[in-house]
């Protein structure tokens, strides 16, 4: 990696006092000299040098080499050449990089015996029988605890250990943050989803996720799926990035190759995500941190107009946050859509934003459809059912794409994010300025047939 004029450094975000900083990427299918994710690779590893200043620690979710292949004096070159080649710009003593398993590298007993052995740095301390293949590594205040969510001894792709995992968080409950590290998502992406395939399976997921919310993790990283995605379930994050260079994209005009660079302090955890060129893409500071509810400024029922302008900017080192609470008593109606806000343009009736309840279970959704030539993306949440009282909170948030659609029941509960399938989130809207309380754009228009319909907003970062 030398040049005649030496690229500019990266500026790295780095702790407020105590804390750490450190590097996530993963999925670069390399290993092969002269293939084309030798040179994908490269890119997205020439911004990780640049970075200033460097890492504590990277973490690998996953895929390193190209693998898949049953000859394992191939296996083996792959791996000498990925660590002693396309690695060789990593001073590994310094910087080290814990590594977890992938379907590429983990997919027979061989190819796992083959992982454990080239990776002889890892920890042995992982569940019984998955030596050198789970793992964990407690770094003062942060604990790190890799899964093997490809065990060939229970079944092979998507499946994880939990028992394990649960003793070991529970042993290690001192520490003050706890990130999950494993390569399969346990939530579907970009609308990528097939249990066992493209997700943990669902004989484990359920269980998996359980530990990680009652053990107080903060997040859960990995790869697999060729995106870059964030989502929040019961107050814990899924961070997946899988564009370390594997050259293919879901879906392309999106996706892009990145590394994530974050910090971890007492306020929590930054990242900005990188992509190959060096151009941070997307932010994110977490957790969120609202003023309460009961402050936020009510709108009466109708329309009025607004400033909420800037979601699309993700990168932007304040994402925009519009928040909404949302409360009221449900119809004995059931099945027909009924609003609770609408933005659109009244000059041509375009709806880009939509939020209500559908379906005989008063189901809250928001619809999103940026181009009227296109079909609308779908967002759903709590069933509210037939008349009920409600008090929930929505929250569209710039910086976290598709998974930025979240709710909670009040102030002090988690975060969720909104069951979706899209690629996309609200940084696709360009939004009208116009908000329509309780209808549509006509006041006969899938209006709220309940009662009681409060709503309050918060705008940050408009």
């Amino acid at each position: 990696m030398t040049s005649d004029h030496a690229p500019e450094p990266i500026t790295a975000l780095v702790p407020s006092g105590d804390g750490r900083q450190f590097v996530l990427y993963g999925d670069s299918c390399s290993g092969v000299a002269g293939a084309l994710h030798e040179q994908t690779f490269a890119r997205v590893n020439s911004v990780v040098s640049r970075l200033e200043p460097q890492p504590e620690f990277i973490i690998y979710p996953g895929d390193e080499v190209m693998g898949l292949t049953r000859d394992e004096a191939e296996l083996r070159r792959q791996w000498d050449y990925w660590l002693n080649t396309e690695m060789a710009w990593l001073d590994r003593e310094s910087i080290p990089i814990y590594h977890s398993t992938g379907n590429h590298t983990t997919y027979s007993v061989m190819s796992e015996r083959v992982f454990a052995d080239v990776l002889d740095h890892l920890p042995r301390n992982g569940a019984p029988g998955q030596e050198g293949l789970s793992y964990f590594i407690r770094r003062g205040d942060l604990l790190l605890v890799f899964v093997h969510t490809l065990s060939q001894a229970m079944g092979g792709e998507g499946h994880v250990e939990t028992e394990w995992l649960d003793e070991t968080l529970a042993a290690n409950g001192d520490a003050r943050w706890k990130f999950v590290i494993g390569h399969h998502p346990a939530f579907p992406v970009n609308g990528y989803e097939g249990p066992y395939q493209r997700t943990i399976g669902d004989d484990h997921a359920a269980a998996f996720w359980d530990i990680l919310k009652r053990r107080g993790v903060f997040a859960y990283l990995c790869s697999h799926i060729l995106v870059f995605d964030v989502q929040v379930h019961d107050g814990v994050l899924q961070i997946l990035t899988a564009g370390a260079g594997t050259a293919a994209r879901m879906p392309e005009d999106i996706e892009y190759l990145h590394c994530v660079q974050a910090a971890l302090d007492e306020n929590g955890l930054r990242y900005q995500v990188i992509d190959d060129s060096g151009n941070v893409r997307e932010r994110l500071d977490w957790p969120l941190r609202l003023p309460p509810s009961d402050t936020w400024r009510p709108l009466d029922e109708g329309q009025s107009q607004t400033r909420l302008k800037g979601l699309q900017d993700a990168a932007s080192k304040t994402p925009a946050i519009c928040a909404f609470r949302i409360s009221g008593r449900t119809s004995r109606r059931t099945g027909y859509p009924q609003t609770f806000v609408s933005a659109f343009d009244a000059k041509t009736g375009a709806e880009p934003f939509w939020l209500g309840v559908t379906g005989k279970s008063q189901r809250v959704t928001a619809i999103i459809q940026p181009s009227r030539t296109n079909s609308p993306h779908m967002w759903f949440g709590p069933e509210l059912g037939p008349a009920r009282d409600f008090d929930i909170q929505i929250v569209f948030h710039g910086g976290m794409g598709p998974g930025g659609l979240l709710w909670r029941e009040d102030d002090d509960a988690p975060w969720s994010s909104l069951e979706h399938r899209s690629p996309w989130g609200m940084e696709k809207i360009d939004w009208p300025g116009v908000w329509s309380i309780g209808h549509g754009p006509a006041p006969d228009d899938r209006a709220f047939a309940g009662s009681g319909l409060l709503v309050r907003h918060l705008l940050l970062g408009t």
